[in-house]
């Protein structure tokens, strides 16, 4: 039996039978929020607070120097400016060289921590909830969005999960979307989709205590993204996208392969524009990670770059799969 369809019914306790019995009944979807349409921040404002930002996080002895928030900066508002949203149980140094990428080709970049994530209690993101994570995603995107005069969002994994959510959600301005490794939901292997329902219930709502598998997660943890995944509005919005991408890893053993395609997909088809697709070789070894890259890792970055910017084409030597399409 898979691990985390083990913790779901294991003990059989009168508990879990009690809670099962009204999972149909009891609502998964949280209240949905809408980014305040206050006045928006201006560049300076906006430097003043990410530096303020990351000022807090060197003076907490709780958070490790090396996973502060971090702001690339030409020092003045610039064309293109993008938000790194990183993964779960990760933190910022997650994108360092991604982010020096966008950085090298013109952008004004912004890499938060996200809440509970990167300190030196490395279980603390067993205590992540999904309103702080729509918070964080929330507030970083008020600092992004004053950074340059077309903006947009990559996340991975989990920070992909919150890339889509700004991508959706009133009152953003997402131009540009690339999502790797998205989870929007748990690998079939780990958990098929009729179980994700009762994850959410008992481990995201905490009824059950927590369990953490074999790769560290915690359940009650990663529940919170696939929880926030769920709120994604069906249909999608039309919101003004100008290009949306996803890579994923055919060896990626965490996510469902099948909705980390679809949900983009259909974001995309709202927008009327086409998905753009990269699949990388499996001889590159790389499983759910997708910054991971090894060997090959400037060529990647600078395709993912591409891709984020809407081109297809693919780079040079590498053997990587990318389509476009409806």
């Amino acid at each position: 039996m898979p691990e985390i369809i083990a913790f779901v019914v294991v003990g059989g306790s009168a508990l879990v039978v009690a809670a099962v019995a009204g999972l149909w009944l009891w609502p998964v979807r949280r209240p949905g929020r809408r980014l305040a349409p206050a006045q928006p921040l201006d560049f300076d404002t906006a430097v003043r607070a990410a530096e303020a930002h990351v000022a807090n996080e060197t003076t907490d002895p709780e958070v490790r120097p090396e996973s502060r928030s971090r702001l690339l900066s030409h020092g003045s508002r610039t064309d293109r400016a993008v938000l790194l949203l990183h993964g779960y149980t990760l933190a910022p140094e997650q994108y360092d060289e991604l982010a020096q990428e966008f950085f090298d080709s013109g952008y004004n970049v912004w890499v938060p921590r996200a809440p509970q994530h990167g300190t030196v209690d490395r279980q603390a993101h067993h205590r992540v909830e999904a309103e702080e994570l729509t918070t964080y995603a929330a507030q970083a995107w008020a600092i992004a969005a004053a950074l340059g005069d077309e903006v947009g969002v990559v996340g991975i994994s989990g920070g992909a999960v919150l890339a889509t959510w700004l991508a959706q959600v009133p009152g953003a301005a997402v131009r540009r979307l690339l999502v790797l490794s998205p989870f929007f939901g748990p690998n079939p292997r780990q958990a098929p989709a009729y179980a994700v329902r009762p994850l959410i219930l008992l481990y995201g709502r905490r009824v059950l205590r927590d369990r953490v598998t074999s790769r560290g997660y915690s359940l009650a943890a990663v529940t919170q993204y696939l929880s926030i995944a769920r709120t994604l509005p069906r249909p999608p919005r039309r919101t003004g996208l100008r290009s949306v991408a996803v890579v994923v890893s055919p060896l990626d053993g965490v996510v469902d392969l099948e909705a980390a395609v679809d949900v983009p997909r259909r974001i995309a088809d709202a927008n009327a524009i086409p998905l753009r697709v990269c699949t990388l070789p499996e001889a590159l070894g790389v499983e759910h990670n997708t910054l991971n890259l090894g060997t090959d890792g400037d060529e990647w970055r600078r395709r993912y770059v591409a891709l984020y910017e809407g081109e297809t084409a693919p780079t040079s030597g590498l053997a990587g799969r990318t389509s476009a399409g409806q």
